[in-house]
């Protein structure tokens, strides 16, 4: 009892005072990273109207960032293990800044487009290094709690984008979609270059494996563009199934160069480890459901509902309440009830919400009914995040939440791939067979989810396992 005492005493006095304030500038970085994903899809009709953009020029607006942000997360992740977390986290915010500047003053397609890009690649240095910061920062219960309101903070970005994205559009104009993230970024930049420690680095003599990261940016972004191509298209034509392909034959290269490589991007033992592929599985699975519900409620309330933009968004917020408060419960009782446990309850959880739409559509049984399935998604992204990072070495914490950011946006690009394909018709006619449609699969894609999740998140430890670990 007095060594547990003591051991719970030493942690509290190395902790460092900072972390709960520097948690909270993290999160709002995140946030506009998460936020930037799903604001501009509102802003997109105008913003095409006021620079003469095209049907395909429109969809890279939004493709581009997600294509860059995906594909280049686990080169951002790594070097945050390699270089040090803190100045990979303040060269993502000052690169995704000016970007967002950049992309707000466009006057051109190649304009719009090339920001966007550039604030992908912000995005992939910011977010994996911020995480890992998160990870190093805190420890045991209080990483629980953290995590539950970084997962909040992200999970909520995403539906509060929509509302932002109406506002802004409605009011100022398009542009602000990006400009607001200008004075956000500076003031974030400042204070976390006065207040970030500098964490040790871990490379040592080890070497970035550019060729792996090459390799891993070309693979996960061709999958990306073959989701998005499967949604536009068709999962059976032709684009779609060489991309797909192609991008599975580059993952199994990386597998050949990783086991080769002395100083690889990935340890391949790492990707294997129970945790973090039980973790990845979690957060894929609940960011294609997140996306879906996006996905399908601003173009059911749109065009089959008949509101408009701003009342769109406005009927978000209880989706984003929901899902805050799913992740902020989960932080608090993941300690007491284990991962397994939650995971499967938040996934029978969001099973439930989604089926209502399937089975009786309207407004308000939509709305209620989606809040309380996102509040079963806002459980999984803190089981995702505990049970992938929780026995991470915190050299391989980088790269650790890359991998976990990487399946982040793939999840993102499938699910709305998905979705489009099974909601095709409504998409067209403003109709609901579609959407109906497409909620009951995604309510049966969570159901199946549990039952997988239930036999893939480890256990909690026992007593003895807890004692041993201890005694080493």
């Amino acid at each position: 009892m007095t060594s547990d005492s003591n051991a719970g005493e030493a942690v509290d006095q190395t902790a460092d005072p900072r972390r709960w304030r520097l948690l909270g500038l993290l999160g709002l970085a995140q946030f506009m990273l998460i936020l930037d994903v799903t604001v501009v899809a509102i802003a997109l009709p105008h913003m095409g109207a006021d620079l003469g953009l095209g049907r395909d020029a429109l969809t890279w607006v939004v493709s581009a960032y997600t294509l860059t942000f995906g594909g280049l997360m686990l080169l951002g992740g790594r070097a945050a293990d390699l270089f040090g977390p803190k100045p990979v986290v303040l060269a993502g915010l000052a690169t995704f800044t000016v970007a967002s500047l950049a992309t707000g003053l466009a006057t051109s397609a190649e304009l719009a487009i090339g920001g966007r890009v550039a604030q992908g690649v912000g995005a992939a240095m910011l977010s994996p290094a911020a995480l890992s910061i998160v990870v190093r920062l805190f420890d045991g219960e209080e990483r629980n709690r953290a995590l539950g309101i970084w997962s909040a903070l992200g999970a909520g970005g995403a539906a509060i984008g929509v509302l932002l994205g109406g506002a802004l559009t409605a009011g100022p104009g398009w542009e602000w979609v990006f400009l607001i993230n200008v004075p956000v970024g500076i003031v974030v930049a400042i204070l976390l270059a006065r207040l970030l420690p500098p964490l040790p680095a871990w490379g040592g003599d080890v070497r970035l494996d550019l060729v792996g990261a090459l390799i891993v940016t070309a693979s996960t972004g061709l999958l990306i563009l073959g989701f998005i191509e499967a949604g536009d298209e068709g999962w059976a034509s032709s684009r779609t199934v060489v991309l797909v392909v192609a991008g599975i034959v580059g993952y199994a290269v990386l597998a050949g160069w990783l086991r080769r490589t002395p100083h690889p991007l990935i340890d391949p033992a790492l990707v294997t480890r129970r945790p973090v592929l039980s973790g990845t599985f979690v957060l894929f699975v609940a960011t294609g459901l997140m996306v879906a519900v996006f996905f399908l409620g601003t173009f059911y309330l749109q065009s089959a509902a008949g509101h408009g933009p701003l009342a769109t968004g406005l009927l978000f917020l209880p989706v984003a309440a929901a899902t805050m408060v799913g992740a902020q419960l989960a932080g608090r009782f993941i300690g007491r009830l284990g991962a397994r446990t939650l995971g499967i309850a938040g996934l029978l959880v969001a099973a439930a919400g989604l089926v209502v739409p399937a089975i009786s559509m309207s407004t308000l049984s939509t709305v209620i009914a989606v809040s309380i399935g996102s509040a079963g998604l806002g459980v999984l992204f803190v089981v995702a995040a505990a049970t992938a990072l929780s026995q991470v070495e915190p050299q391989l914490a980088g790269v650790a939440s890359g991998i976990l950011s990487t399946f982040h946006e793939l999840g993102a690009s499938l699910g709305a791939a998905v979705m489009s394909g099974v909601a095709a018709a409504s998409l067209v006619d403003g109709t609901t067979d579609g959407f109906e449609r497409a909620y009951l699969v995604a309510a049966v894609i969570a159901a199946l989810a549990a039952a997988l999740a239930g036999a893939l998140i480890p256990g909690r430890p026992t007593s003895t396992e807890t004692h041993q670990e201890t005694q080493s």
